[in-house]
């Protein structure tokens, strides 16, 4: 990474879109970029780098930097300040705002967020099945390894997860399904420490363990591009995951059951 932005990596070529075109330079850094800034690696307020640094990064024309840039100001993304440079606006307000909101950490909502990745991840699998180059299926099994690492070093194993659904996603080669991951941010993955839905008893071994099987079911049927087994893992391991938020509900009033005083009589 150079001055706060993501080298691009080699090797990675530009795929067609669903009617067959190639995309546009600009499109492709525009992708790059809308990537890296919902990802976060760049504030709201931070100022992109210079037009002619974007330049050698991307190893494109001023002309490409300056179209890509107008795409993601459009979108309401980027703000160019006239002197001053380009900056990075308030994105999370501004893309699929009622998904950004403070949603607080209610399983409730929990449960909610489930729902929309079901609705989102379950079709994504079986396209990155069906479309996922050979660079994009290593990025899969990249950050499955990084999860699978930081599962047995004992370390925090939120962002490899992330990252795993988030390449999948990115597998589509249809922008909008990273953005909608992008969008829910660290409300995706519970098991991340950040997560508004954290809570200890989602770092277990058994627990993480568990994930990590469920994502290799996902990951092997990508691989062996089989659209219908991809769909069917991610949806059984979004399934699992609503079940096990359901058995937290069913423990709190197990728990609340406990604390209630007997009844005069010895009842209950």
């Amino acid at each position: 990474m150079a001055n706060g932005i993501a080298e691009p990596k080699p090797g990675r070529a530009a795929q067609p879109s669903e009617n067959g075109r190639k995309p546009r330079l600009s499109e492709t850094v525009a992708r790059k970029l809308r990537g890296q800034i919902l990802a976060g690696e760049f504030e709201a307020g931070a100022r992109l780098p210079s037009e002619s640094r974007l330049t050698e990064l991307f190893g494109v024309s001023r002309t490409v930097i300056r179209e890509a840039v107008a795409v993601l100001a459009a979108d309401g993304l980027l703000e160019p300040r006239h002197g001053a440079g380009v900056f990075v606006l308030d994105n999370r307000s501004r893309i699929m705002g009622p998904i950004s909101s403070d949603v607080g950490n209610r399983i409730s909502q929990a449960i909610n967020v489930l729902e929309v990745r079901m609705g989102i991840e379950i079709e994504s699998a079986g396209l990155a099945a069906e479309r996922r180059n050979t660079s994009q299926e290593a990025r899969i099994h990249e950050a499955f390894f990084d999860f699978d690492n930081a599962l047995r070093q004992g370390t925090d194993t939120g962002k490899a997860d992330f990252a795993f659904h988030r390449e999948i996603a990115s597998a589509t080669n249809n922008p909008f399904y990273v953005e909608v991951l992008d969008a829910l941010g660290d409300r995706t993955i519970p098991c991340d420490r950040t997560s508004p839905f954290y809570s200890p008893e989602l770092l277990s071994a058994d627990y993480l363990a568990g994930l990590q099987r469920e994502h290799l079911a996902i990951l092997q049927a990508i691989s062996a591009g089989d659209p219908g087994a991809a769909r069917r893992a991610m949806r059984a391991h979004l399934g699992a995951a609503q079940t096990r938020y359901r058995q937290r509900l069913a423990g709190q009033q197990a728990n609340y059951l406990t604390t209630l005083p007997a009844k005069p009589g010895g009842g209950t």
